[in-house]
């Protein structure tokens, strides 16, 4: 992607692997980080201590303007969370703590904190134009990388690995030919789903929306085995041959060892 393309985005957002710090389930507390610092991400960029210095200023927890910084879920401006109650930069990366609200989004979220079906951030932002530099000579990627030194930050999400953008990311894994990683985030995650229906608690409708994802991470499991396409909104199901079975069996063993 050109700088001229990054920079005409009308909102951008970045998914990274940032896992939850902390939780105080008594006091609805969370807190770990939306973003990192020197870390090459799937669109080329490293974004840069003090890239954020000055959202902060303008609409961080602390700041004097209405429109704050907001914690949303999956990037949906109807479902604010939690408030921020402190947001800063450290050598790591945007640090957050914030509060889940008592709406029944607030403690559903909480519960799916709780849980680790919300389990990584994304940031919502727009790229500024001065601000972004291209490295040719780049010590991350023989391509190149972009610098990011400043963007114009909006909101931190939570999000369920495999709830947004499922497709790109078997993609990705298919091209590579490097399931691991994948696999054992899949692993995981079914894990957290079963112990959320075990559990049982929260509104009916938050369960429905688990059950479906479980059935959306399960089908992209399947789609590794099988080399066909994921589509989160049909769910089809395709017939297996007895090939397929057997790669099923081999690596329900895996993931259930």
């Amino acid at each position: 992607m050109r700088i001229e393309d990054k920079i005409n985005t009308r909102y951008a957002c970045k998914n990274l692997a940032l896992e939850v710090k902390d939780i105080d389930s008594k006091e609805g507390i969370v807190s770990g980080y939306f973003a990192s610092f020197d870390t090459l991400d799937s669109d080329m960029d490293v974004i840069i201590k003090g890239a954020f210095k000055k959202s902060i200023q303008e609409r961080g927890p602390l700041s004097a303007g209405n429109r704050k910084i907001a914690h949303l879920r999956n990037h949906d401006w109807d479902r604010q969370i939690g408030k921020i109650l402190e947001l800063d930069e450290d050598e790591k990366g945007l640090r957050f703590v914030s509060k889940m609200g008592r709406s029944t989004e607030g403690n559903d979220a909480l519960l799916d904190y709780q849980d680790g079906i919300l389990r990584e951030h994304s940031i919502g932002f727009n790229y500024i134009g001065d601000k972004v530099k291209f490295v040719e000579e780049s010590e991350y990627a023989d391509q190149g990388h972009f610098d990011i030194f400043e963007v114009k930050l909006w909101e931190g999400s939570g999000v369920t690995f495999g709830s947004n953008s499922l497709t790109p990311v078997l993609d990705a894994a298919k091209s590579s030919g490097d399931y691991d990683e994948l696999l054992g985030k899949i692993h995981i995650l079914e894990e957290s789903f079963i112990k959320a229906l075990k559990n049982g608690k929260g509104t009916d409708g938050r369960l429905e929306n688990i059950e479906m994802r479980f059935k959306q991470i399960q089908q992209l499991r399947d789609s590794l085995i099988t080399k066909e396409p994921f589509d989160k909104n049909t769910l089809k199901e395709n017939k297996p041959n007895l090939e397929q079975e057997k790669k099923k069996l081999f690596l329900n063993l895996i993931l259930n060892s």
